[in-house]
């Protein structure tokens, strides 16, 4: 997703090519001003606010952000005794946040022996977003991970005939689907609800999180396991596919203007990084 994440240009498994006569390093990081101002809070005080921080976009992880240290508030950060190596940019040193009546171990790092191409990050702390209660951009809380800027969703209406079937049964059948194109990923069709059998429908425990749409609730489909999903609290950004159905095509059979569908190669998301753990509770109460 975006950048660097899932099949974006910087990724490892992306899908286009930079069309040069050398092939690239097999890893590039990437670091921009963020230029938004951003914020960080735990126990209810902002051990960091600034309007300088960069965004790293590194292969196979989401967006980090970097704080100024002189924006990150005075006597937060305690120096541990963990350091580690980060494989291109060097020592890493740990630290313990502390406020009034809150501690968070090994919850900020800083590269303290960076190469000398890596200077943008020079002075500057991260803190580990499940460390922290929450971050913010101006003051509206972002969850999940650090905004990507390179990450969108554009939503269309079609007219296209899109069919799901079980066997001989007709799950779904429509001539209004509406295609969600999201970075890093292949087309995801919708489905309103007027045009599903939702008898053949069940739903099951377990939601995942995208932090660009929200909370997905899964179905099964007779004995196909999590053949189905919907965003019932899809986040107004995406408002367009609330409460549709979109389906597997490697789970259930969906066919679009007669012609089957597969999954597309790199599709599947695999939870990573310290940027995952949110709990369906602290998401829905994003705002």
């Amino acid at each position: 997703m975006g950048l660097s994440w899932q099949q974006g240009p910087l990724a490892t498994r992306s899908i286009g090519r930079f069309l040069i006569e050398q092939p690239l390093p097999e890893r590039l990081l990437f670091a921009e001003p963020l230029r938004r101002r951003m914020r960080v809070q735990l126990g209810g005080e902002w051990v960091a606010d600034s309007e300088d921080v960069v965004l790293l976009h590194e292969p196979g992880r989401y967006p980090v952000a970097y704080f100024p240290v002189g924006d990150v508030k005075a006597d937060v950060l305690q120096k541990t005794d963990r350091v580690t190596q980060h494989r291109d940019l060097g020592t890493t040193a740990w630290f313990t946040v502390t406020v009034a009546d809150r501690s968070a171990e090994r919850a900020a790092w800083q590269h303290v022996e960076l190469p000398d191409h890596a200077g943008e990050l020079r002075d500057r702390v991260a803190f580990a977003w499940r460390g922290m209660d929450a971050f913010y951009e101006e003051d509206e809380r972002i969850v999940g991970h650090a905004a990507d800027p390179y990450h969108r969703n554009d939503i269309r209406s079609t007219s296209r005939h899109l069919v799901v079937r079980d066997g001989e049964r007709v799950i779904a059948d429509t001539r209004r689907p509406v295609v969600l194109y999201e970075s890093g990923f292949a087309p995801r069709w919708y489905v309103p609800r007027e045009d599903v059998d939702e008898t053949a429908l069940t739903p099951v425990e377990g939601q995942t999180f995208c932090p660009y749409k929200g909370l997905a609730s899964y179905y099964d489909i007779g004995g196909h396991a999590r053949a189905a999903w919907s965003y019932l609290e899809a986040w107004p950004e995406v408002d367009r596919v609330r409460g549709l159905v979109s389906f597997e095509p490697d789970k259930i059979e969906v066919h679009l203007d007669g012609r089957r569908l597969e999954l597309a190669p790199g599709q599947t998301v695999v939870p990573h990084g310290i940027d995952r753990g949110l709990d369906p509770s602290e998401i829905l109460k994003r705002s």
